[in-house]
């Protein structure tokens, strides 16, 4: 068992104001963990994560966070919070509630857990804001160690403007390059492979990060040595040091009850960082977690009694307690006193919270009781009574409320005299569903003048002059553009800054712009992403290069989890307008040729997918995306780089609007809808066709799938032609299923159908090697000739016999 030790004196003098007011925080923080478990506990509320243990560490970490710096940290980080103002104790409950009031949950809005913080980063007019005169906290994400990526590029941020000055009035002046990202994260998270990408990618960049690692002895009821080699994560990071001049990492140690050394190490380590750009990781160790993992479990069930007397003795509370008697900063009655009215302000928080979740029905709740008063005066249904049984309920929830009303109105049906009555309530049904729907939906994308989707489309011009060269070639020139009409276009990934991509598209942009502007990075997928995720928050316009398609996979979870849901979850407080390039499709072999379109799909709601034919379009889209704040993937088709296009005269200017469909062949018969480089099959199969039968084939060319078709383009030709097929390289029931969704059902073009729609994708399985491997893997000219002359045959089977 661990030994108790005397708390060494601090080297600079704590003043007794200083110390009695961080024991009132960090008191007051555990008062609202408890009431918080227990609120849950008494049903009114579902569930809750709390910080109790971490309070007097995260208040010594809170002294060294300055204007302008950034929090990436996770879901026990509440007493930090309120050390810096930015969480008041009545909206910890109203997390806790899921209280959709803005104004009293200005962190969550009802859409995230409880403890998942974030500040405001951009205007509602999409104006980046003076970041530096404000504390910044990115939003909170559950996965763990998922804030571990975005914390790389919050830090290079600071990084690009401490070596290139010169930018800082590109970025509104909202960076210095004197700022530290403060990092947290629990022991066991530590475990995560994120984690250890980050630090290394870290230690490899010397960029300022401080990650404090809070180390509980478990993760939930896992002990650290089956969590971490040598059970210390300090001992496993040994490796990462810095040494004399070489890169690398700092590392301090220090125990989590120890108050004045807490103050002395982390000022130390968070000088060291902001002065010399290195990063730091703190072990904080021997931490208690006296409420266990989450009010899901007892921690009970899986500490010894041993251990559960240790952690009693050793709570940072208690020890802090003992050191203000045993220093004379204070005697028992005044710790009484600070502890009695810190108990006072959390329950009046509580209920003060509680009184605002409920109140939130009341205009509603009244409305509907005046229906249910007419219902009752007109027939034995006890409408009134029934409906008290709901909003007597321990947790009112808008679900109930509404559940109730939908049921009461099926069973007005069956009573003619009570229409009108039965009328009032579909309107208040309909009123209240509305108003709830946008509590809960809505934000995914920008929505102001700041939303891509207001981009206007601006053609591409040639002139006599124009001639034809490789498609890597038109994305370099754009991107030589682009580099010089934004001061803070940055790019980086595998091969990206002095090769300037494995394609060329980035050729010479390292030399013209910098190393700071256009860099490579490791493979580390994920943390590249990060890069753009922590960039883009502080004001840069990042691309982040993903070499291919297929490895995107490594870092799904920072797409689909953190740069996705991000202007959801925050409501629009937050935006991160990443670009991610890659380049995928056809190619050769299993992990270069990949199309995972229903994955991307699936998970990347949140953000555009655009999916251009050739290099031209994706030039176009770059010009667009940087007009707006939203985040997009864009794929370049792996064929078209060594494929002639004609080179265009307005590098950086044209733009191809987002969820516009391009008719690329007008026809009668039938309509294909695909996009990438199947587009060039379906044009050759539509020549084959014409010639050889007279069909006449409408090709359109979707061009991004997220957004798709806004202006219900193809369902014109669907009207048209009254047929059509949807084509692409995904697995069978993906990419081409949504499409099919999105035109039958959503645009309603089965009414216009003279036979069933049909599909052509890949085979289930992954494209086999070369060339006849792609060609028996994915759709190819003869297999959509075959399948448009048989549904042409469906329909006049004497006109086009069987092939």
């Amino acid at each position: 068992m661990i030994t108790d030790k005397a708390a060494p004196s601090p080297k600079h003098k704590i003043t007794t104001k200083e110390a009695l007011e961080d024991y009132f925080m960090a008191y007051l923080s555990r008062q609202l963990s408890i009431l918080g478990r227990r609120e849950v506990h008494n049903g009114r509320a579902h569930f809750g994560i709390f910080g109790d243990g971490k309070e007097v560490a995260q208040i010594a970490y809170a002294k060294n966070f300055k204007k302008g710096d950034w929090r990436s940290g996770y879901y026990r980080d509440q007493t930090f919070m309120l050390a810096l103002g930015l969480l008041q104790p009545e909206e910890f409950f109203s997390m806790i509630y899921g209280d959709t009031d803005t104004e009293i949950n200005p962190s969550t809005g009802g859409r995230n857990f409880n403890n998942h913080f974030c500040t405001t980063n951009i205007t509602p007019e999409g104006e980046i804001k003076n970041l530096s005169k404000q504390y910044n906290s990115a939003s909170d994400i559950s996965s763990t160690g998922g804030q571990m990526p975005r914390m790389l590029g919050l830090a290079q941020a600071a990084k690009i403007a401490r070596q290139q000055p010169e930018l800082v009035k590109h970025l509104k002046n909202n960076i210095t390059g004197n700022e530290v990202v403060f990092g947290s994260i629990g022991d066991a998270s530590t475990s995560e492979g994120l984690f250890w990408e980050t630090i290394n990618a870290a230690g490899v960049m010397q960029v300022p990060i401080a990650v404090a690692v809070y180390d509980d002895g478990f993760g939930i009821s896992v002990p650290t040595e089956l969590q971490t080699t040598k059970a210390s994560i300090s001992e496993a990071l040994k490796g990462f040091e810095k040494e004399g001049e070489s890169n690398g990492i700092k590392i301090y140690k220090c125990k989590g009850w120890d108050y004045p050394e807490l103050i002395k190490t982390f000022k130390k380590g968070i000088d060291f960082c902001r002065e010399t750009q290195t990063p730091v990781v703190f072990h904080i160790d021997e931490v208690t977690q006296p409420q266990g993992h989450s009010t899901s479990g007892s921690h009970e069930r899986y500490k010894t009694k041993e251990r559960l007397e240790w952690e009693n003795e050793f709570d940072a509370l208690n020890r802090m307690r003992k050191w203000l008697i045993d220093s004379g900063t204070a005697d028992e009655d005044l710790l009484k006193e600070i502890e009695k009215s810190a108990k006072k302000d959390a329950r009046e928080a509580r209920e003060k919270a509680w009184k605002n979740y409920t109140d939130g029905f009341n205009e509603e709740r009244a409305a509907i009781k005046k229906i249910l008063n007419k219902i009752d005066s007109k027939s034995d249904l006890q409408s009134l009574r029934r409906f008290e049984k709901v909003t007597d309920k321990v947790f009112p929830t808008r679900r109930s409320h509404l559940s109730f009303a939908k049921r009461l109105n099926l069973e007005l049906h069956i009573i003619p005299e009570l229409a009108n009555e039965k009328r009032e309530l579909k309107e208040w049904i309909s009123n209240f569903e509305e108003r709830s729907r946008k509590f809960y939906s809505g934000e995914l994308y920008r929505t102001g003048k700041d939303s891509t989707l207001n981009v206007k489309a601006v053609p591409v011009e040639y002139d006599e002059n124009s001639v034809e060269v490789n498609g890597s070639q038109i994305v370099n020139k754009n991107f030589e553009v682009l580099f010089e009409k934004y001061p803070n276009l940055v790019t980086f990934g595998q091969d990206t800054g002095k090769l300037g991509d494995v394609n060329q598209g980035m050729k010479g942009m390292q030399q013209k712009y910098g190393s700071q502007r256009v860099s490579d990075a490791g493979i580390r997928e994920a943390t590249i992403i990060g890069q753009g995720i922590g960039l883009a928050l502080a004001g840069y316009r990042p691309i982040a290069e993903i070499q291919y398609l297929d490895y995107l996979i490594y870092a799904q979870s920072q797409l689909s989890d953190d740069l996705s849901t991000m202007q959801y979850r925050t409501l629009g407080k937050q935006a991160a307008p990443v670009i991610v390039r890659t380049r995928g499709h056809q190619l050769q072999g299993i992990w270069h040729a990949g199309s995972p379109m229903q994955m991307l799909l699936g998970s990347m709601r949140g953000m555009y997918i655009c999916v251009p034919r050739n290099l031209t379009q994706a030039a176009g889209f770059y010009n667009t995306l940087l007009e707006g704040n939203d985040p997009a993937l864009v794929i370049e088709p792996l064929k078209g780089y060594n494929v002639k296009e004609k080179l265009p005269v307005n590098h950086g200017e044209y733009k191809v609007p987002l969820g516009v469909p391009e008719i690329m062949r007008e026809g009668s018969d039938v309509t294909v809808v695909t996009y990438a480089w199947n587009v060039h099959h379906a044009i050759k199969a539509a020549d084959l066709l014409q010639k050889y039968k007279g069909i006449s084939i409408e090709v359109i060319d979707v061009q991004t799938l997220l957004p798709f078709d806004v202006n219900h383009i193809i369902l014109e030709s669907v009207k048209k032609t009254n047929k059509v097929i949807f084509m692409d390289e995904d697995v069978p029931g993906g990419g081409t299923a949504y499409m099919m969704q999105k035109v039958l059902e959503e645009q309603k073009a089965f009414d216009y159908l003279d036979t069933a729609p049909r599909t052509l994708s890949a085979m289930e399985h992954r494209p086999a090697y070369g060339i006849d491997g792609e060609y028996f893997s994915k759709p190819n000219v003869e297999r959509l000739f075959r399948e448009v002359y048989e549904m042409m045959g469906e329909v006049d089977p004497k006109e086009f016999p069987h092939l």
